[in-house]
């Protein structure tokens, strides 16, 4: 699954999953434009990742062999996001693969204000799905340019296929934004397909990140039964994903082996989303 001469763009790439899909792809060969916020958003109580986690993941690509140019920018700024884009296809000379990896998760084990609520609301939409959207409509002059095709991965999550969440505004948010960016997935996929672009979705279940693991949605998931809880369990006998073994499942998809592979809803769930 070779990448070798062609560049991906990957949101989210400081730590965690997309730390990993950098590490991957720079392995299999691609160049990587790396963006992330760098700054905390205060409504999902767990801090963001830092800018000293970002140069560390360029560090950690350049020790496996691979180039890496790392930007500052919050993909719910389309000018500041498109910059950041911009300025790596200029250093690089192209862009092939493009990965709308950023996201929150902000569920809450406390009675929230209403206020609270809306703030989780507008938070996690404008980051999962209004960035997802940022991300493509950014990148997609660059990818159309090219005239070489390209692929699109959508992070999404075994909530944006399956209906879990609670009923607090961070919760709901959460599955409204993953669910909706199947819709920008399937629209993206079915337009861009004469351009020999080809758009997906991965879905992993709960993987070993700070958005898992924090105090935060431990104690959402533990007071919380009827939103969280056991029934979240895999039927396969993992609790949460390595990120690598998402990145797996993204090396795949955007690789020539998937060539023809498009409009997909691409599940890496240990069996979540089949059980009854």
């Amino acid at each position: 699954m070779s990448l070798h001469g062609r560049v991906a763009l990957i949101t989210g790439a400081a730590r965690g999953q997309g730390r990993s899909h950098a590490l991957r792809l720079a392995a299999d060969g691609a160049a990587i434009i790396g963006i992330d916020v760098c700054a905390d958003i205060d409504s999902t109580g767990y801090p963001m990742a830092t800018r000293t986690e970002l140069d560390e993941t360029v560090a950690l690509v350049a020790e496996r062999g691979g180039t890496m140019l790392a930007s500052v920018a919050d993909v719910r700024d389309f000018d500041a996001l498109a910059g950041a884009v911009d300025a790596g296809v200029a250093h690089f000379g192209r862009l092939d693969v493009v990965l709308a990896n950023a996201g929150i998760a902000t569920m809450a084990f406390r009675e929230l204000t209403l206020a609270e609520e809306l703030r989780q609301w507008t938070d996690v939409l404008d980051v999962n799905l209004v960035g997802a959207f940022h991300t493509a409509k950014a990148a997609l002059p660059h990818l159309l340019a090219g005239d070489r095709g390209g692929a699109i991965v959508f992070t999404s999550s075994t909530a944006g296929l399956k209906g879990f969440g609670g009923t607090q505004g961070g919760g709901l948010a959460y599955a409204a934004s993953k669910h909706g960016i199947v819709g920008l997935m399937r629209t993206l996929a079915n337009a861009l397909a004469p351009h020999g672009i080809r758009v997906n979705t991965v879905h992993p279940t709960a993987v070993d990140t700070m958005m898992a693991t924090n105090d935060q949605m431990q104690d959402f998931l533990r007071s919380h039964p009827e939103g969280g809880g056991p029934h979240l369990a895999n039927p396969m006998p993992v609790e949460m994903l390595a990120p690598e073994d998402v990145s797996a499942a993204i090396a795949y998809l955007v690789s020539d082996d998937a060539r023809y592979v498009t409009g997909v809803t691409f599940p890496v769930d240990a069996g979540f989303c089949n059980k009854l």
